[in-house]
């Protein structure tokens, strides 16, 4: 079983065409699942829906709770790419034991169709859950990294490798 649980950000933002403004609904990610054809075992359990530049302390703690709880050894968490290596951090001082943790996110909305990032760091995220050993990890473009050796790069949008 894989425990997913979701937090918000850019990943679940849907589009006001009237007012030209991103709000949050519901999660995207049963279409997700459906569209993909995922057949793993998976929870989803939505904690918050919020901005992650709004994520508080408090938020991170949230998250940091509910993976310890969590009966499953192999979680993903969707999460805002703008603070996703700060709640990454949060989580390994945590102390969190024998448990595979990855956050996932997009930078662009999924609801915005074949140009956003969702779908394939989504997908990439279930992948990597499945083999990584327990620690705490980020999975955007296709890569994974540490949660101590990674930093999105706000200049080319990507995430990288700290060297």
């Amino acid at each position: 079983m894989i425990q997913i649980f979701v937090t918000g950000g850019t990943f679940d933002k849907d589009y006001n065409y009237i007012e030209g403004k991103l709000f949050f609904k519901d999660t995207h990610l049963y279409s997700m699942f459906e569209t993909g054809r995922c057949t793993l075992p998976i929870d989803v359990k939505t904690l918050m829906m919020i901005d992650s530049l709004e994520m508080t302390v408090e938020d991170r703690g949230i998250i940091a709770h509910n993976c310890r709880r969590s009966k499953t050894d192999k979680i993903v968490v969707t999460h805002g790419t703008d603070t996703m290596v700060e709640t990454a951090s949060y989580l390994a001082d945590s102390e969190i034991k024998d448990k595979t943790i990855v956050l996932t996110g997009a930078m662009i909305p999924y609801a915005f169709g074949t140009s956003s990032d969702g779908f394939f760091n989504l997908g990439s995220a279930l992948a990597f859950v499945q083999v990584l050993d327990p620690g705490i990890y980020v999975s955007m473009n296709g890569r994974y990294f540490q949660w101590d050796e990674v930093r999105k790069n706000r200049i080319t949008g990507y995430f990288e490798e700290i060297a």
